[in-house]
């Protein structure tokens, strides 16, 4: 029996103090970048989604920096036809939360192989140039205006 996801996900946006931010090249989609993503499983909050998520996909633990912070902001997204199979029949749009979290500098990461083939980190401008997704590129380009909400 396959299991389809969930369409509601979290968007998790790495980022140093000085706003270099860490982006993650798709396995299935070469030259594609992109934050940490990933759908939400059955039963998990928001926040247990955005850390499970890192943590599988980079490796980095969330509570080792604090925690992954709700930017209590939510897209709705069209989900491309390629990846739509792995939804429930008739499923066309993803609801998408904003997370962040801020580590102290550039770090390796441990790549999860089969959803990511490389990593960089990038000032936040050519972060969100770079970035296919719209969700992704608008998140990041709010990341200064966020950190000087939070250094007030």
């Amino acid at each position: 029996m396959t299991r389809f996801k969930i369409p509601i996900s979290t968007l998790v946006l790495v980022h140093t103090p000085d706003l270099r931010v860490l982006l993650l090249e798709r396995a299935d989609y070469p030259e594609h970048w992109q934050s940490v993503t990933g759908s939400q499983e059955p039963g998990e909050t928001l926040t247990e989604t955005a850390t499970r998520e890192l943590f599988e996909e980079t490796g980095i633990v969330a509570t080792d920096y604090g925690g992954v912070v709700d930017w209590e902001l939510t897209n709705v997204f069209e989900i491309f036809p390629k990846w739509q199979q792995r939804f429930p029949l008739g499923t066309t749009h993803n609801t998408e939360h904003a997370f962040a979290l801020c580590v102290p500098e550039p770090m390796s990461v441990q790549l999860a192989p089969a959803e990511h083939s490389r990593s960089t980190w990038l000032p936040w401008q050519e972060a969100a140039a770079r970035c296919f997704s719209w969700s992704n590129r608008t998140a990041i380009e709010a990341l200064p205006q966020r950190m000087l909400k939070t250094t007030r």
